[in-house]
């Protein structure tokens, strides 16, 4: 017996709400194997891959790329060796209609979706306390058509009298975030149900034309608009933030970097790093794990509802990042026990990963300070926005060969100028200078390292 099994999008564990659906892997009349990879989306974090929960051969792809869809929608049909289509599980649960993926085994065991994985008993419902068996019938029951189901739309906080929308969860999300009241959108979807290409629509729509003449506006080229989504959108919300959240102080500090550009000369040649990239980054990302230790402070957070302080326990070193689909900011786990060659590996994962846009959402929780590194593009300076949940960040700038003043004699000198911004409600500028005067001391003389 042959029957068609469909995948939905499942949540990956990060609370998610709806992706968009970047690339395919498959084409229909393909033969996958159980947790295969057959899509690539992007949430509102990053790129993922996702793999197959079960065996067979693609008979159709539900949804097309670049459209963005809410978690549970079918997004692919699979033909398999399981008769009938899949629409609800044996045990009349609901976690295969929405899925999830859990956190990869460490056991050697291969992870399937929840929901998805293969069953090793035969589910069976108890009966209801004071039910009794139904009697078998003699004859066959007479078979009644069942009414057409109505259009699954959530419950509507529209006052008596209103005018009743119908709109799927993630769209009346957006439809509030964009201040848009659905009664005045448009519906194209089934039913007459609001889709979020609907309410997108209605965003970009020309106002009407107002009543007087007006002289026409000829341009030679015309605008065009994107839409703001996926990690973009994440970034744009978490710097806003920030910014109007934590009271932000920033300090710099202009470093004579020398000794530390031969350090990194020197390490290029030795075998512990042969088969690693060394830059100057690395010495930065040691010496804030070293000065942090004088500075506690510096790794910690506020916690507003607890009006707490909370010192971290790891340094979970933040490198940020930016990539065509938007800035991110994956962190080094407890990077301040990693030797330098371990932290340079790490560093190298970091940024490869980054490149490839594959980083995921685990490696971009739970970090705890962070690094931006301007100087990658010519630039000197900044006033960098703290990542929300942290307490700190350090920009590092363009590291230039400039004239410097050295025992009352002006000599080329390797330069580069820091800027620290720390929240002020638990930093104060005693705490914050100290922890840029340790950061650029070290990198002024990186044997000051054997201090700490």
């Amino acid at each position: 017996m042959m029957g068609i099994q469909h995948f939905r999008l499942p949540d990956v564990g990060e609370g998610l709400v709806e992706a968009e659906i970047v690339s395919w892997k498959v084409k229909p009349g393909d033969t996958v194997k159980l947790n295969d990879t057959v899509v690539e989306i992007e949430t509102a974090k990053s790129l993922v891959e996702l793999p197959v929960p079960f065996a067979g051969t693609i008979a159709e792809l539900l949804v097309p790329e670049g459209e963005t869809v809410p978690v549970g929608t079918p997004i692919i049909a699979v033909q398999t060796d399981a008769a009938g289509d899949e629409t609800a599980p044996a045990d009349g649960g609901a976690e295969d209609l929405v899925p999830t993926v859990p956190e990869p085994d460490n056991g050697g065991r291969t992870a399937v979706l929840v929901g998805y994985g293969p069953r090793t008993t035969e589910a069976k419902r108890r009966p209801r306390k004071g039910s009794t068996p139904a009697p078998v019938a003699a004859e066959p029951a007479p078979v009644v058509p069942a009414p057409a189901p109505e259009p699954v739309v959530a419950k509507s906080n529209e006052p008596a009298g209103s005018v009743h929308v119908l709109a799927k969860p993630p769209v009346r999300k957006l439809a509030k975030d964009l201040g848009i009241d659905l009664a005045s959108v448009t519906a194209t979807g089934p039913g007459g149900i609001i889709t979020r290409a609907d309410v997108e629509g209605h965003v970009t729509a020309p106002a009407p034309a107002p009543a007087v003449e007006v002289a026409p506006v000829v341009s030679g080229r015309g605008d065009t608009r994107v839409a703001v989504k996926g990690v973009q959108k994440v970034m744009a919300q978490a710097m806003v933030a920030s910014a109007f959240t934590a009271p932000h102080v920033t300090e710099w500090i202009t470093v004579d970097v020398s000794a530390t550009m031969e350090l990194v000369d020197r390490l290029k040649g030795d075998k512990a790093f042969r088969e690693l990239k060394v830059s100057p980054l690395l010495i930065v990302a040691k010496a804030v794990t070293l000065a942090a230790r004088r500075t506690p402070v510096i790794n910690a957070a506020w916690d507003e509802p607890a009006q707490e302080i909370v010192y971290k326990g790891a340094v979970n070193l933040g490198i940020a990042a930016a990539t065509p689909r938007g800035l991110i900011v994956p962190n080094i786990k407890n990077a301040d026990a990693l030797t330098l060659p371990e932290l340079c590996a790490a560093l190298n994962d970091l940024v490869a990963t980054a490149r490839e846009g594959k980083t995921q959402p685990a490696d971009q929780a739970g970090g705890s300070f962070t690094i931006t590194n301007v100087g990658v593009f010519g630039v000197d300076a900044g006033t960098p926005i703290i990542n929300p949940g942290e307490a700190a960040i350090l920009a590092v700038g363009a590291i230039r060969k400039q004239p410097w003043v050295v025992d009352d004699e002006i000599v080329p000198r390797w330069l580069t100028t820091l800027a620290l911004s720390f929240d002020h409600r638990l930093i104060d500028g005693e705490k914050g200078s100290t922890f840029l005067a340790d950061v650029a001391g070290i990198l002024e003389d990186p044997a000051r390292a054997l201090m700490f």
